[in-house]
């Protein structure tokens, strides 16, 4: 067999859930295997981030596998509302770690990219000479009165986004669908953020958790994409688990939204807003022996 060599992220489909089967490679392919012995093949080179429920086991070719094309795999709790774990196939750029580390840990230019934040997901440049905290102050209102609106336009009844990850049930339908709607938005850019080259955990607004930076990227787009399709589901009063229909729809609107296509050149954007080149490597640094390979995929992605 050639080998296997990451595509680029713009050109892959967002996310695929997998539930209750056995997943392995068969004849050079990523294949599930169901409770009945029936097949189903997923071209996982194409797929963005495929998410691992509980019923699921996972084979040692299928993760190395995956690891070679760059399709990151997530093992998640019911509905995606936990993460445990995560395989890396992207990060591989220390470069552009650096890069991010350094515009995190000075203060002004933390304030820049978030300023740059806050204008990309509200459409305008937020107001001068206010902190990091002022802004989140800012934010917060606005999410608030976001939800309300939504929950009008779609007929819901909304007393507040209010959940608790160990009672999944107990939560009310639309706090159950917003869960499961960031579930998808979170898998979906924790990729693009590894195939960009940069560190999930180092966050701007965000910190403290592994997935800082996704929290803080995941949410200029949220109000674009997930969360109307949280609430027009919540709203439609399905009937079964309304979790299968919240990711149907977010599939459908990453799709419509090209979000795939659109999301690494965010990340660019964001980060430059700090105004800093990139770090270049010490003069007296060693160089990789063996020259990297070419690769179509993207910066992040390992050879």
């Amino acid at each position: 067999m050639l080998p296997l060599k990451p595509i680029p992220i713009k050109e892959r489909i967002s996310v695929v859930f997998v539930e209750k089967g056995e997943i392995d490679v068969l004849d050079g392919a990523f294949v599930v295997v169901d409770a009945g012995g029936i097949r189903t093949h997923i071209p996982v080179g194409g797929v963005a981030c495929i998410m691992l429920e509980p019923g699921t086991r996972v084979s040692h070719r299928a993760v190395a596998l995956a690891a070679r094309v760059g399709t990151l795999l997530v093992w998640v709790g019911e509905a995606g509302v936990r993460l445990y774990s995560a395989g890396q196939p992207g990060g591989a750029r220390s470069d552009r770690l650096l890069y991010q580390a350094r515009l995190a840990l000075d203060d002004t230019l933390r304030l820049k990219v978030v300023r740059k934040m806050y204008a990309l997901r509200f459409g305008e440049e937020p107001p001068a000479r206010r902190s990091v905290e002022q802004l989140r102050g800012i934010e917060g209102a606005r999410v608030r009165r976001t939800y309300q609106i939504l929950a009008r336009q779609f007929g819901v009844r909304w007393t507040g986004r209010d959940y608790d990850a160990e009672a999944w049930d107990a939560s009310d339908v639309p706090n159950r669908c917003l869960s499961a709607a960031t579930a998808c938005l979170y898998g979906v850019t924790e990729a693009a953020v590894l195939a960009a080259g940069y560190a999930p955990a180092v966050g701007f607004i965000h910190t403290g958790k592994p997935l800082s930076f996704v929290y803080d990227i995941a949410d200029v787009y949220k109000f674009e994409t997930v969360v109307p399709v949280a609430f027009k589901v919540a709203g439609s009063n399905p009937a079964g688990q309304v979790e299968r229909a919240v990711r149907l729809g977010c599939r459908d609107v990453f799709r419509q939204t090209r979000l795939l296509d659109r999301i690494i050149p965010a990340i660019e954007d964001i980060l430059a807003a700090g105004e800093i080149e990139r770090p270049q490597a010490p003069t007296d640094a060693v160089g990789p022996s063996i020259p990297n390979a070419d690769n179509i995929g993207d910066a992040g992605h390992r050879s």
